[in-house]
């Protein structure tokens, strides 16, 4: 009886390990709005952070920041982080600038 409660918990132990690894995996989708200078442009977009579960907005916009400086873009703010993937209306309202940076 000893043992078999023994393997139970083992068992569990092991689903436990193998379970937790996944959920880190999620990938974070940050919505985001930039702008560029001289003339102004302004974009609203949506990125992607693989392999991470959202950071804190600050975090997120620290991550993103980089990538937009990269083509001349300033990040305003990061307006929502989602472990969901987004659906076909904001996907829309990003256009070009859907998992762009």
């Amino acid at each position: 009886m000893r043992s078999l409660c023994r393997m139970k918990q083992l068992f569990f132990t092991l689903c436990v390990a193998l379970a937790v690894p996944g959920l880190a995996r999620a990938d974070c989708y940050v919505e985001y709005k930039a702008k560029q200078d001289d003339p102004l442009r302004l974009h609203y977009g949506i990125s992607r952070l693989p392999g991470v579960t959202c950071p804190p907005r600050g975090e997120a916009a620290e991550a993103l920041s980089g990538s937009l400086a990269q083509d001349g873009w300033t990040l305003l703010g990061v307006v929502a982080t989602s472990t969901e993937e987004p659906g076909q209306k904001k996907r829309a309202d990003a256009g070009a600038y859907y998992l762009r940076y």
